[in-house]
């Protein structure tokens, strides 16, 4: 699994990943105009010819870029002729339409896509799927009408679980809490929350606790520092916080770690271990979770060469092999789960460079 690699061995890897990445900031098109609608678009190439773009949520993003070298990486293996990055600098919600309108225009065989919105790019993917596209999404979802599977990190509720119980262990299992979140559509993210606010209602262990607030960063650095600061003024009997997205745990760590609100505050989320190893070893955060986003990129660029090959159709009970990581079943939904997700501590997280 690639998550498990230890620093020491995993060099050549991540030289290739920092390539693979740079090379998909290259491929950035600029796409004038919102290029709606298929006519004089070109027919999807087939065999030898097929070529692949991941669309992300945004560019210039530390998960993303991780994320998408692994579908560069995945895309080579699995026999594309050529592969690409394109996509908005502001995850808003309708940042990505320009995109897969352009996408449409030139036959791209498949799209890879990440929905800032799961409807605002729905309509798009119908009219690229209508020209003879495969649509995956990976990481956040669209709406299932309009694409073909669905990569997902790990399974909802067990990302939900396991944040709630790491933030329960953290504050002492009372007091009040708080999720600073990415968009305020991110499919992601609000199912993760959904399943939050649940386990918080349902389960006893957790009666105690109290969330008192619900913000968005909108996977932006400074915005989400701000976030954070404006919870602790608003709150000033914050215990904990969640941050289930990679931008935001960032920017609240480095905020508590400045602030009179370190080692009393407790921070945790879903986080990159290189991001997030300094605010570890000073205390800031004691645990955090993630899987491993280079395996989301991987088994998504393999999904989109079995759909476009006719070896799956995205249904329930298809079977197709990526590459490395090995055999992977189609759930209902079209859902493909990469793999369960880690926690990271004082006790492993130099064992782990992404």
């Amino acid at each position: 699994m690639m998550l498990n690699r230890k620093k020491t061995g995993q060099a050549p890897r991540l030289a290739s990943l920092v390539a693979l990445t740079a090379a998909a900031a290259l491929a950035l098109t600029a796409c004038g105009g919102g290029g709606g609608g298929t006519g004089g678009g070109t027919s999807p190439a087939a065999g030898g010819d097929q070529k692949i773009t991941f669309i992300p949520k945004q560019l210039n993003n530390p998960y993303t870029d991780v994320v998408l070298g692994g579908g560069k990486k995945g895309a080579t293996e699995a026999g594309f002729a050529s592969s690409q990055v394109v996509g908005p600098l502001e995850a808003s919600a309708s940042s990505q339409v320009s995109f897969i309108n352009a996408e449409t225009q030139a036959g791209t065989n498949v799209i890879v896509i990440a929905a800032n919105d799961p409807d605002a790019v729905c309509t798009a993917l119908g009219e690229a799927r209508s020209a003879g596209a495969k649509i995956v999404a990976f990481d956040s979802d669209a709406n299932p009408d309009c694409r073909d599977v669905f990569i997902s990190q790990v399974v909802a509720k067990d990302v939900a679980l396991i944040q709630t119980k790491l933030i329960s262990e953290q504050i002492g299992g009372s007091g009040e809490i708080a999720i600073l979140s990415a968009t305020a559509n991110a499919t992601n993210q609000n199912e993760w929350i959904k399943f939050m606010e649940e386990e918080l209602k349902s389960n006893p262990d957790y009666k105690d606790i109290k969330l008192v607030a619900k913000v968005y960063g909108d996977d932006d650095d400074t915005k989400s520092f701000q976030e954070a600061q404006g919870l602790m003024q608003a709150h000033p009997n914050l215990k904990g916080i969640i941050s289930p997205t990679t931008v935001g745990i960032a920017a609240t760590a480095r905020y508590l770690s400045t602030s009179a609100y370190k080692g009393k505050v407790a921070l945790t989320g879903l986080g990159l271990p290189n991001e997030m190893r300094p605010f570890v070893k000073d205390g800031t955060v004691k645990e955090f979770a993630l899987w491993d986003p280079a395996q989301l990129g991987y088994i998504a660029a393999f999904a989109g060469k079995a759909l476009t090959d006719g070896k799956i159709t995205g249904a329930p009970g298809d079977k197709f092999t990526a590459g490395e990581l090995g055999d992977r079943t189609v759930e209902e939904g079209g859902l493909v789960i990469v793999g369960p997700p880690t926690v990271f501590n004082t006790e492993n997280i130099d064992k782990y460079d992404f």
